[in-house]
């Protein structure tokens, strides 16, 4: 490939770890972010299995872990507010090793850092189109002047824009639920714990990584696919303060403190399945690609591997997007069929589920092997995890 300039689309995770290695690699990345600068809010995500392996090559492992959230307990809580069970964390969330749990604004941060000086990155625009032709991909973008690249790259999120212009529309497959975060005052003095309260098809939990830090409020609720604007966030905050009006523990007052948050993260839970990642010069990586839904926890560790790969298969390989598929698709189809299962779970669906889910956790501190208990249920995200050899 004489032509080295390669343009990705999107400032999130994926985009920067694959800037990484595409300059390691000798290419000259782009990144373009619509948004104005770094993304900041969002949640606390998990890297685990062979997704930490590329951290310690990219060189960042040591920082990423210095900002592991130190959470230590889960707390699920009856109605009333009283605990009904309180486990350890690193055991229920199935974390061991060297795995790790990071406030995903972190470690966007990280890895920007570690690119920024070898990278351009372009924030405040966008892809408008791109042009397929022997001698690159000629892109025009909202603001910029046009420019001509040897390939695209979409990690530009579950949402893919670039996905919708080098595949057409290509149906999500909603999971039956949607879920909600944002930032709000932490008035619980949660230190390094996660409270978890449930209801028939709705889920509420809030998590910290310090009495003087601010809290994060998740809101979880089983739906059919809804129509609502995706930049609407008034009317998103009206679907969920209509989901869970009624609801006891600290609920009221969780709406009250979304309904003033100015960071809402709201989106159904869903996945992207396509039969190909590629069309011509332009592929895709991350949740732009696969998706594996929130509830899975591996979309981190997706995106990290997948740009990993595809930057060898572009450095080694003749047929690059191919190679990429055939290494990374057995990996990607086992933490798609987690993120399935649990996204069963994540949201029960009656009293029956809620009540053998509680008495499950409340007895299993009693149990006197609880840790193989817990390891076999966990059994399957370990093997998605490891289920690629990088």
């Amino acid at each position: 490939m004489t032509n080295r300039e390669i343009l990705i689309a999107g400032a999130g995770l994926a985009g920067p770890a694959l800037a990484y290695w595409l300059h390691r690699h000798g290419f000259h990345p782009t990144v373009v972010e619509r948004a104005p600068a770094l993304r900041s809010g969002g949640y606390k995500v998990d890297v685990r299995g062979s997704a930490i392996e590329v951290l310690k090559r990219m060189g960042v492992y040591e920082s990423a872990r210095a900002l592991d959230t130190g959470m230590r307990t889960v707390t699920y809580v009856r109605r009333d507010g009283r605990p009904l069970a309180v486990l350890d964390a690193n055991l229920l969330m199935g974390r061991r090793g060297d795995d790790i749990e990071i406030m995903r604004t972190d470690l966007t941060r990280i890895l920007y850092d570690a690119t920024a000086a070898d990278v351009e990155y372009v924030f405040g625009d966008a892809i408008a189109s791109m042009t397929d032709t022997p001698d690159g991909v000629e892109v025009t973008f909202e603001k910029g002047a046009p420019r001509r690249f040897a390939l695209v790259v979409g990690a530009d999120g579950l949402h893919s824009a670039t996905r919708r212009l080098a595949l057409g529309e290509t149906p999500l497959t909603h999971l039956g639920a949607y879920m909600s975060i944002c930032t709000v005052p932490n008035r619980l003095r949660i230190d390094r714990e996660e409270y978890m309260y449930f209801e028939p098809g709705r889920l509420a939990f809030a998590y910290s990584t310090g009495p003087d830090a601010p809290a994060k409020v998740g809101l979880a609720f089983a739906s059919p696919e809804l129509s609502y604007d995706r930049r609407d966030v008034a009317a998103q905050k009206r679907l969920i303060r209509t989901a869970f009006a009624g609801l006891g523990w600290e609920v009221p007052q969780l709406l009250d403190a979304v309904d003033a948050a100015d960071d809402l993260y709201f989106d159904s839970i869903s996945q992207v399945e396509l039969p190909r990642w590629s069309a011509g010069r332009v592929a895709l990586i991350g949740d732009a690609a696969y998706c594996p839904s929130p509830a899975a926890g591996q979309g981190t560790s997706l995106a990290l591997v997948g740009a990993y790969v595809l930057a060898d298969a572009l450095a080694t390989s003749a047929e690059p997007f191919a190679a990429y598929e055939a290494a990374t698709r057995p990996y990607v189809e086992k933490n798609l069929a987690f993120g399935r299962k649990m996204a069963k779970d994540m949201v029960p669906g009656g009293r029956l589920q809620i009540a053998v889910r509680n008495y499950g956790m409340r007895t299993l501190k009693f149990h006197p092997r609880k840790e193989r208990v817990i390891e076999r249920v966990l059994r399957p995200l370990h093997e998605a995890a490891n289920a690629i050899t990088i």
